[in-house]
């Protein structure tokens, strides 16, 4: 065998990894089908059960042929494609376990498949062949189980700090983020208003329609209060019906421009029968740095207003 022959061979391997590819993802399909080994796949069209598949044979090919480290580095192409693949299993339901476990029917598969072409190839060239295989699936599995932990990560680590019914930050999530806010506002030298909004008479909804219309009253009324504000602002959900927003880059003027678009909106969800009617709220506001440098005393403005505010709509 020439010096050439080994190479060659190689490249006819690695060339008809290519031209089988959407066979081998196939087969691959099949096997997860075969004793429920993937049991999501049962749920998928032929398309949706092969995902990404063939374009990884592609990718696999070129490991063969040509192995790089750089192709299987941390933000690589093949790496980026193999988190993809991930992602888009876990929407389609599949568990992690799934989406391992087919990486690992696919290289029983591309296993088979050399071991049929091994008369062609000399003994350390299936050897080598089936190393690099079994290490870059090896790498995309690795890729895949590391975007699930991350995506769960950022997952759990949004859970703690926003408010499951609402998805507005918690309240000592909400003070975190205004103390950096006006941080910010002391360096740059700009304004940031506090609104603190508390609904009214909130308990007569959950006595007398129940909790779940209480739950959707609060839904609604965070829809109004998110579209009643910029995407720069801020919003969280400080207690059971109290909210509040941070208005950044903001004059004193800016507060009551956003209560007034609130109010609008909750009038019309009322129409719409989406907030029970009468519904109102009240609210406080205050103003760094006019009337405060630190989040403790724009605090005690905007709740000693709130407090006023709420005694006057119950009167």
């Amino acid at each position: 065998m020439s010096a050439s022959e080994p190479a060659a061979a190689l490249e006819d391997l690695a060339s008809a990894l290519r031209g089988n590819a959407w066979e081998l993802a196939i087969a691959t399909a099949e096997e997860g089908l075969v004793d429920d080994q993937v049991p999501s796949l049962q749920r998928l069209g032929r398309l949706g059960q092969l995902g990404e598949m063939p374009s990884l044979i592609g990718a696999l090919a070129r490991e063969v042929e040509e192995p790089s480290g750089e192709r299987l580095r941390l933000g690589s192409a093949l790496a980026a494609q193999a988190r993809d693949h991930a992602r888009e299993r876990e929407a389609l339901g599949f568990a992690p376990r799934e989406v391992v476990t087919e990486f690992l029917l696919l290289r029983r598969v591309l296993s088979r498949f050399v071991s049929e072409r091994a008369p062609e190839l000399a003994k350390e060239q299936v050897l080598l062949v089936e190393g690099r295989l079994n290490d870059t699936v090896d790498r995309l599995v690795t890729e895949c189980v590391v975007a699930y932990f991350d995506r769960a990560t950022l997952e759990l680590a949004h859970q703690a700090r926003h408010d499951q019914l609402t998805g507005l930050l918690h309240h000592q999530a909400f003070v975190d983020e205004l103390e950096l806010e006006l941080e910010r506002a002391a360096r740059y030298q700009h304004g940031v208003a506090l609104v603190f909004v508390d609904l009214d008479r909130f308990k007569q909804i959950n006595d007398t329609l129940g909790h779940p219309a209480g739950d959707r009253a609060i839904r609604a009324f965070t829809r109004a209060l998110r579209d009643s504000l910029r995407r720069s602002d801020l919003a969280g959900r400080m207690g059971g019906d109290e909210f509040a927003a941070c208005l950044v880059e903001a004059n004193k003027k800016a507060a009551p421009q956003v209560l007034a678009r609130l109010n609008e909106s909750v009038g019309r969800l009322t129409e719409l029968g989406d907030l029970p009617g009468p519904f109102t709220f009240s609210a406080g506001c205050a103003h760094f740095p006019d009337e405060g440098r630190d989040v403790d005393t724009l605090v005690s403005v905007a709740d000693e207003r709130l407090y006023t505010s709420k005694r006057a709509n119950a009167a």
